[in-house]
Order: C-alpha cells, then structure tokens, then sequence
C-alpha cells in the first residue's frame, strides 16, 4: 500500500495496553507512529506492522526512559526518522505500589524518573519540533493525580507531579503549543485481578462497565484536535470520580 506522509505522534510505552490502543487509535486516524518501547519489542514491531498495513508510516525505538540519553536518542528519532512531530503522548509509566514508610530512596527516584523526569526531557528536546508543527503533547496521569493512593505514594505523587507540570507547561510553550493531560480510571484491570474484584470494581463505577483501552484513546485524540484546548486534564473514569 502507498503511504503518504501524515503527521507524526511519538506514542511512549506505545506496545502495551493503554498506550498500545492509543497509538492503534492515531494509525488509523492517520498518523505516521514513533513508538518508544523498553522491554517490549514484540509488540511494539506488531503496532508498527499494523499501522504499515492501514497506509501509515511507523517506526520503533528502543529506549529506558529511566535513562536521560535514552531519552534524548528517542527524542532525536522523531527528527531523523520523520523530520517533524505534532503530537507527543507521554504514556509510559510504572506502577509501583509500597508502603510509603517503606520506600526506599531508590525506588522514589526510579519512579520518579520514568513518570515524570521522562516526560519533562520528552517534550524539552522536541519543542522545536513541536512549535514547528503547532503541535500537541498530552500526559496520561491517572485518577491518582486527582486522589491519594496511599497503596502508591510514589506513584501517586509522580502523577499529580505531572498534572502540574502539564499546566506548566501549557502556559510555557502557549500559543505554538498545547498540553493537555489524560486521567484514565478504571481501565484495562491489572492481571493480578480476579474475576471477583474487577466486579466489585465495577459496581462502583457509575457507566455500569469497566473502561477500554479505546477510551482513552478517543479523549487523546480529542486533545489532539482540540485548538482552543490547553492546561487542562480530561477524566476518563465513567463517573468513578464523581463520588
């Protein structure tokens, strides 16, 4: 199939779960993919592959965002490999859960590096590329920056982290560039949940379900077109949060 050049969103974590159908999502609505990956190559090739199917030009690169060179060769990747960026989707993230009298300085600054140093050195070294292009960034956080979760104290700071640091960086890179978050709630259940509690979970939640990955999905690509759209964060929980 021909494939005609479109615009570009590097997609982080792009691989897997959420971020996997959200660079799915942009392929088919007609973005060229730079899917970035640490320990996925398997999936991450089969996006790309999928995406080279529907007429979209899509690359990987392999990169530990706990690592600032990584960061900086995947940032770089956009430029050599596509010449331009309109949209960064910093998706990549670890959940650790701990006790918060029990972490270690260590596994703070691990987290801290991947779910929010990563997505700040992400959009610094592409801004020109992103300012050229008039793009967009949009940070997956989740209902954690919103709430607490004492299961997740560095997790759950790193994403309120990066709810402000999104609204920083909205007013920052304004007008050429917008930034814009996206809090997912209950979607794709961990594998250590049982049948008993992902119902449990779904009773909770006032849609009646359990959300898809193609939810977010849809709120990214939402932000992604959204021109008058900036600093702000959308709540993808089907009315979890809402008490």
């Amino acid at each position: 199939m021909d494939t005609e050049a479109g615009p570009v969103a590097l997609v982080t974590g792009g691989g897997l779960r959420v971020g996997r159908a959200i660079a799915l999502s942009l392929a088919s609505s007609g973005y060229d993919l730079l899917i970035g990956y640490n320990k996925s190559p398997a999936e991450s090739s089969e996006v790309a592959s999928r995406a080279r199917r529907a007429g979209r030009r899509a690359h990987t690169v392999q990169a530990d965002l706990s690592r600032g060179p990584d960061v900086a060769r995947l940032a770089r990747a956009a430029a050599d490999r596509f010449g331009r960026l309109d949209l960064l989707v910093n998706s990549a993230s670890t959940f650790a859960p701990g006790d918060l009298l029990e972490v270690t300085a260590e596994e703070w600054d691990a987290v801290m590096a991947v779910n929010l140093r990563a997505p700040f050195l992400l959009v610094r070294e592409t801004a020109p590329l992103l300012r050229a292009a008039r793009g967009a960034v949009v940070n997956i956080v989740d209902l954690s920056a919103l709430h607490p979760w004492t299961t997740h104290p560095h997790h759950s700071v790193s994403k309120a982290a990066l709810l402000h640091l999104t609204r920083v960086m909205a007013r920052r890179l304004a007008p050429e560039v917008r930034v814009n978050a996206v809090a997912p709630g209950y979607v794709l259940p961990p594998p250590h949940h049982g049948p008993d509690e992902i119902e449990r979970n779904r009773r909770r939640i006032p849609m009646g379900r359990v959300g898809a990955p193609e939810d977010v999905a849809s709120a990214v690509r939402f932000l992604a077109r959204a021109r008058y759209v900036t600093g702000e964060v959308v709540v993808v929980d089907g009315g979890l949060g809402a008490g």
